[in-house]
């Protein structure tokens, strides 16, 4: 059976804005913490593309990928992901070209297909010429070209030329990850907001698989939501305002990252508590035991390839201790 030590954990990040706080502040907090677990020894360090959400700073994803990745060393540094529906293709291929060229072997580049904001913003993005989910193989066949030489394309992506990073699909459904596996290409699927999909999608992947130039056998990473604290009581706490984001998502009024005791001092409903139940349930939550039981588990169902811990909570010293935590149970 497959251990927690014998897989890479990785980071993923959305620069979260904290009640209190500004984006300044987040971009500062994201290079302390991509410092902090390059030490700690995580195998990746990804950034989140949304838009027009208070708590979130990551929407110039690939801006922020090269600021991070100039401030570490070793830790990759990719896009979970950048969203396609948003982009042309041949600035994607420029932009992350143009990465891997000035940090070789440490970009990855994870595309989805979802515009990651509400349908104003999306529009306000790429105006009315939309991408359906039928168009996105063909634009997703048309941004991987661009890192090869066609001397008979008449337009070309000098500085992806060469320069292709690992390409990744991310997912929620099994659309991508059908994709990704008859593509024969590394899949990430959002356990930490879709776990009722992942093993339905874990498994269309694996039986969709077709070995590849990229990969011979299917690669599978998680998204997991983990927040780890010295005890089970001071986790829960600290991980209460993830319930309130969710909430104010849903009821269309996106807020920044409460505090603990914002979110302990809102005035739920019933219905409230039930969504907050129901959304956070995948999420581990705990003392260094309760989370090492909670990963065990995940790995015991997925066979997971790699796992992507997600931590957002308030307090940034709060972040930290939790990823100390985490590598500690599986390094």
């Amino acid at each position: 059976m497959t251990s927690l030590r014998d897989i890479p954990f990785s980071v993923l990040d959305l620069a979260p804005v904290v009640s209190g706080g500004d984006a300044a502040t987040a971009f500062r907090n994201t290079l302390d913490l991509a410092r902090h677990t390059e030490q700690l020894g995580y195998h990746r360090y990804w950034l989140a593309e949304h838009h027009n959400m208070p708590g979130i700073a990551s929407s110039a994803t690939a801006v922020l990928i090269g600021h991070v990745a100039d401030a570490t060393e070793r830790i990759r540094v990719g896009s979970g992901g950048v969203m396609l529906p948003n982009h042309a293709p041949l600035v994607v291929a420029e932009q992350f070209g143009t990465l891997e060229a000035l940090h070789p072997g440490r970009i990855d580049l994870g595309i989805g297909r979802a515009p990651g904001t509400d349908q104003r913003t999306a529009y306000a993005l790429r105006g009315a010429a939309g991408l359906s989910a039928e168009d996105f193989p063909q634009r997703l066949a048309e941004l991987i070209a661009y890192f090869e030489k066609d001397e008979e394309r008449p337009v070309n992506a000098v500085a992806a030329e060469g320069n292709r990073p690992p390409v990744w699909l991310l997912g929620s459904s099994g659309f991508s990850a059908q994709l990704a596996g008859m593509l024969g290409l590394p899949f990430s699927f959002a356990h930490h907001f879709s776990s009722e999909n992942t093993l339905p999608a874990v498994k269309l992947y694996r039986d969709s698989f077709r070995p590849s130039a990229v990969l011979d056998e299917p690669y599978v990473m998680l998204g997991a939501a983990v927040t780890c604290a010295e005890t089970d009581e001071q986790a829960r706490w600290i991980a209460g305002p993830n319930g309130l984001t969710f909430l104010s998502l849903r009821k269309g009024r996106p807020i920044p990252l409460p505090t603990p005791q914002e979110a302990a001092d809102y005035p739920y409903t019933d219905l409230d508590r039930a969504f907050i139940e129901d959304r956070m349930a995948s999420s581990i939550v705990g003392s260094p035991e309760t989370v090492r039981k909670g990963l065990e588990s995940l790995l015991a169902d997925t066979d997971a390839d790699e796992i992507m811990v997600t931590t957002m909570v308030h307090d940034h010293a709060d972040r930290r201790r939790s990823y100390e935590l985490v590598a500690e149970l599986v390094n």
